[in-house]
């Protein structure tokens, strides 16, 4: 099958086939001929890191190219507040809190959300918001709190089970939020001046929901390419090669190498719905700090439903671990391999923090596939 073929999204069906060797020997062999200076490209979702590792795609590119990790894992922005209060919750009695598996292991100050639950909390792992719905409902007299964690993918279905249950007067389901937005984080690394980033791999996923208008502004403000991407070898190398093109020929702009998923305009159903429900505020990013409209609280409306005012846990006292270096390597400043807590006091049984153990962590990627990286 030739490239041009391929480029076009028209002759590619199977997944075996975003995976072929023969595929992602042309887009090398492409990419070879293309280079001419040194650049460095950041992916901004940690799916796309544990891919890149997984496949040993560094290996393969240029040595003129550098691909570095940014924020692109939310159970690993989560900052340990957060997860101090869940823990919390899910220990108060008549309580029950439930949230996706990735973060059950997540360390917050001294714990996590499955030894809080071997302690005797009554805490879940759901598949689904909408599935504590049903479970609000056979116990009204508890509380039952969902601890949503995610980007912009997760967000739509948060917000459908908050308005369901406004429609429900389930007044025992409430939400401790964490959600946060993809874009003002690239920005702000960006505004930092702490690394250089020549271009950006947008996360794929969180563009099916959003579009790729919003990136548009800052591709312009930056002077920078941003190139939309999937998650298996051949996409993020088709990525890859689109945004050097870009680079190599002096143009900036958003470029969309995810096609088959990814429309201009995003889900527009999804975007309204969380609209209704969210708006964008100040939100603090594990060991980053805050980034100005990041994330999202609940619009007035639906204000009734946050835990975080629900709740009293105004008094707890989070702490990260002196030797965790989760802000220099969620910010592209430094890898895991270098960090001295990395593979020794910090592993995957024991991690220090959430990049070690979360499946979409840059920690767990490298120590999974190629701890010297």
């Amino acid at each position: 099958m030739h490239f041009e073929k391929w480029a076009k999204s028209t002759d590619l069906k199977h997944i075996d086939e975003y995976r072929s060797p023969e595929l992602a020997d042309i887009l090398v062999n492409r990419i070879s001929h293309l280079v001419t200076r040194e650049w460095t490209l950041m992916e901004v979702c940690g799916g796309q890191t544990h891919a890149i590792m997984k496949y040993n795609l560094p290996e393969l590119l240029p040595a003129e190219i550098t691909l570095i990790h940014g924020p692109g894992c939310p159970v690993c922005v989560t900052p340990v507040e957060l997860i101090d209060k869940a823990i919390a919750l899910g220990e108060m009695p008549g309580v029950i809190l439930a949230s996706f598996g990735d973060m059950m292991r997540v360390p917050g100050s001294h714990s996590d959300l499955l030894t809080a639950k071997a302690r005797g909390g009554d805490i879940r792992m759901v598949y689904s918001p909408l599935d504590l719905l049903e479970l609000a409902r056979k116990h009204p007299e508890r509380e039952v709190v969902f601890f949503a964690v995610g980007f912009e993918t997760t967000a739509p279905a948060v917000a459908m089970a908050v308005k369901e249950a406004s429609r429900q007067n389930l007044e025992n389901f409430s939400v401790l939020v964490s959600h946060v937005l993809v874009p003002p984080a690239m920005e702000a690394l960006l505004s930092s001046g702490e690394n250089r980033i020549d271009a950006f791999l947008a996360a794929g996923h969180v563009c099916t929901i959003m579009g790729i208008s919003e990136y548009m502004p800052m591709a312009r403000k930056f002077k920078i390419p941003i190139v939309v991407t999937g998650f298996e070898p051949v996409d993020i190398l088709y990525g890859i090669y689109m945004a050097l093109e870009m680079l190599e020929q002096g143009r900036t702009g958003v470029e969309n190498a995810y096609s088959r998923s990814v429309k201009e305009d995003g889900n527009l159903s999804a975007q309204k719905l969380l609209q209704e429900v969210f708006i964008a505020t100040n939100r603090t990013w594990r060991g980053i700090g805050e980034i100005p409209l990041s994330g999202f609280r609940f619009t007035e409306k639906y204000r009734s439903f946050d835990a975080s005012q629900r709740f009293d846990l105004e008094e707890i006292n989070s702490v990260e671990p002196d030797l965790c270096m989760a802000g220099l390597i969620l910010t592209g400043r430094k890898r895991p391999s270098q960090c001295t807590a990395f593979a020794t006091t910090c592993t995957p049984e024991k991690p220090l923090g959430a990049p070690m153990v979360s499946p979409e962590g840059a920690c767990a990627a490298y120590y999974r596939y190629n701890r010297n990286g």
